[in-house]
């Protein structure tokens, strides 16, 4: 297909053809994409969805690439970046918000500059707010649901919809963005005018938790398993010594076991093998099923 042709003419943001795409994730794993595309507005989105859709060009979207893992062989197609380029926040009395690319960190920052309260628990989350969104995010008791009272998503035909907290059916790591395949474009959180010091003193408090807990330097995707009823990921990885566990360029943190890392040059298929490997073990010694937290996306 001659996608340069397909895209020259339209109002789409940056085209990069043939892109490598490990840049564009926290595990720095991943092939290249036919076309890369970064929107700058909501406009060039629709316009990259539509014209898609038109062409019968298979659409990827990714956000900030945290917890996602990509394949080897890449990514047919388009694949759409929102992150930076996708990024902006405002915010009106008690609600902030925000376009879909926007880090979580950012939009918590921003809400302390403005005392208000309601992001700290979840500030720390590396990613964006349309996936945090997507995937009702939560850390320290904090989710997403607790706070969003607006979403604006399109689906891939360019269409765009508006849901309110009631109609996004929230749930564990869930919500209608992945049961009706739509895009988070922007999202609005209801949050609590406050006092400065106190809310700085508990985003702090977060931070330095999560710091002193977890490899934030180092490659990977996040927490890599789902949390399992009745216990912890990184607890029943702890418990059957798996604490630095390490095979080739893949290896459990010693600083959290729920984290796997990329240690230098790992592949999509090391790094699924080794995240195989270890549930199986945590199967074989304890019984509970570690369910794979990491979207797998891509060819494989």
């Amino acid at each position: 297909m001659d996608y340069k042709s397909i895209y020259e003419n339209v109002k789409v943001g940056e085209v990069f053809y043939d892109h490598p795409l490990k840049d564009y994730t926290t595990f720095g794993i991943g092939g290249k994409a036919d076309v890369l595309v970064k929107p700058t507005s909501e406009d060039e989105l629709r316009n990259i969805l539509k014209i898609n859709h038109k062409f019968a060009i298979k659409t990827t979207v990714i956000g900030r690439g945290s917890n996602l893992l990509i394949s080897d062989k890449g990514i047919r197609g388009t694949v759409i970046v929102l992150a930076d380029n996708y990024s902006n926040i405002t915010v009106e009395g008690e609600v902030l918000s925000a376009l879909a690319g926007t880090s979580l960190n950012e939009a918590a920052l921003c809400a302390i500059e403005n005392h208000l309260s309601g992001m700290e628990e979840i500030s720390g989350i590396p990613g964006s707010v349309g996936g945090a969104v997507a995937m009702n995010a939560g850390a320290y008791g904090g989710e997403i649901k607790d706070i969003c009272i607006l979403v604006k998503a399109f689906d891939f035909e360019g269409n765009e919809y508006e849901f309110t907290n009631s109609d996004m059916h929230f749930s564990y790591r869930h919500s209608k963005i992945f049961e009706q395949d739509l895009i988070v474009s922007s999202a609005s959180f209801k949050l609590k005018a406050g006092n400065y010091d106190e809310i700085i003193e508990k985003y702090q408090d977060f931070t330095n938790r999560r710091i002193s807990k977890q490899p934030l330097d180092r490659k990977s995707a996040g927490s890599t398993f789902k949390r399992p009823v009745g216990s912890y990921a990184s607890k029943l990885i702890d418990e059957c010594g798996l604490r630095g566990y390490r095979v080739g360029e893949c290896q459990v943190s010693e600083k959290h076991c729920g984290f796997i890392i990329n240690v230098d040059k790992a592949t999509c298929t090391d790094m699924l093998s080794f995240i195989e490997e270890v549930s199986r073990i945590v199967s074989e010694k304890t019984g509970f099923v570690l369910e794979r937290e990491v979207k797998l996306i891509g060819e494989i």
